[in-house]
């Protein structure tokens, strides 16, 4: 068997469709989650800070917890793990329902399940990255992570627009909806078989072994240079976050302008994903991976230029596409370079660094725009993305020079 193998082959790992459903089956509830809480939210309280505050109470248990939630990971049985915290995300979900349905919530009570949503996901996250090295072979492993990654972009197309006609039936209908698709998800964990034996770590818990994940990414320049590139990337080129401004302010729309812009990075995501798929990256995984980042630089000014609808989306599409092949390169890089005993701690510090370029770029982008204007901010974030890409090329050439990524191997 071997990378040239065709696509359909992966299924014949059976731990892998039910990883599959539950990472789908939770991102979907999340997503409609996500668009039920906002809309309630903003119903009682009428208040653009109340929404702000969701974001921050979820954020922030991430940002205390992540660094130990990653060393229990490598110290026990990761399925566990994330199954107990998708039956806590369903038992939140229940109280969000019954609290909506009996007229007793209110922001505090909503702030403070989502708190400890926030805590749930700081542990399942480092645990359910670590699912698909343990089910595939490494030859294998870019197709699974482009089949999770398409399936993810899916999600994220259909969720907040269910959510939104889910809603219509009221908050605690969409509640319970949620409360299902945890379930499901929960159970479909729970069924995961791993082809690989995990290796854990024997380590006492302290604050030296839950910075070895750190001190693991720096002693790799090809890891490094992967997760810092993203991190740049996505703060600097924090064009979603504009959204908002470019369809009612230069495109002149309705919130349908809105949608369909949301939309468009995940489609162009969607269908490249399904492209690697069936022809996975084989060779020149680093230029692969600098290249996408060059179009997402290219691509973002190209939409911060756009007065016109259909261009707009346009670069909005090639920008999520160019995304996903960074995202495939870097995943391969993380998972397949770390030694498992590592896995849990390593995946911790990516989601961190990850996590927090999305909010980080999302409040630089804010604050650059009211300073310079949105077309000015967006604009200049593309420039600043190609400028990071060709400083890294020089600075971790390892990175640039990375070849096949079924070859890689733990040193």
């Amino acid at each position: 068997m071997n990378s040239q193998s065709s696509f359909g082959q992966i299924f014949q790992y059976p731990g892998l469709f039910a990883a599959l459903m539950g990472r789908t089956l939770t991102a979907l509830a999340t997503q409609t989650l996500a668009v039920a809480i906002g809309w309630q939210i903003y119903d009682i309280t009428h208040s653009a800070k109340a929404l702000g505050f969701v974001g921050l109470v979820i954020f922030l248990p991430m940002l205390f917890l992540v660094l130990p939630a990653g060393h229990l990971s490598d110290q026990f049985n990761r399925k566990v793990i994330v199954t107990i915290c998708l039956i806590v995300e369903t038992f939140i979900a229940i109280m969000l329902a019954l609290g909506t349905y009996g007229g007793w919530l209110t922001p505090g009570i909503i702030y403070l399940l989502l708190m400890f949503f926030g805590c749930t996901r700081a542990f399942e996250g480092p645990c359910q990255k670590t699912f698909l090295v343990n089910i595939v072979p490494s030859h294998y492993f870019p197709q699974a992570t482009a089949l999770s990654s398409s399936l993810f972009q899916a999600v994220s197309i259909i969720g907040p627009a269910l959510g939104g006609v889910l809603y219509s039936f009221g908050a605690d209908f969409t509640y319970m909806i949620c409360v299902i698709g945890f379930g499901i998800a929960a159970f479909a964990t729970s069924t995961i078989r791993f082809q690989t034996k995990t290796i854990r770590s024997t380590t006492a818990m302290s604050i030296n072994t839950m910075l070895e994940g750190i001190r693991f990414i720096f002693s790799k320049p090809d890891i490094l240079g992967a997760i810092s590139l993203d991190l740049f990337a996505v703060l600097l080129g924090g064009a979603t976050a504009m959204l908002p401004i470019y369809a009612n302010d230069i495109l002149h729309g309705s919130p349908f302008y809105l949608g369909l812009l949301r939309a468009a990075p995940a489609i162009g995501a969607l269908i490249v994903s399904v492209i690697l798929m069936h022809h996975p990256i084989k060779s020149k995984a680093g230029k692969w991976m600098f290249g996408a980042v060059f179009v997402f630089g290219f691509a973002t000014i190209g939409f911060g230029l756009s007065k016109n609808l259909m261009v707009s989306i346009f670069f909005l599409a090639i920008l999520g596409g160019a995304d996903v092949v960074s995202v495939v390169v870097r995943s391969a890089l993380v998972q397949l370079r770390t030694p498992d005993f590592m896995l849990g701690r390593v995946s911790a510090v990516n989601m961190l660094f990850i996590g927090s370029s999305n909010q980080l770029g999302e409040f630089e982008s804010g604050m650059l725009a009211s300073w310079i204007g949105p077309v000015s901010c967006v604009v200049f974030g593309g420039i600043g993305t190609i400028l990071i890409a060709m400083i890294w090329i020089k600075i971790f050439p390892a990175l640039h020079q990375v070849n096949q990524l079924e070859q890689l191997k733990p040193d």
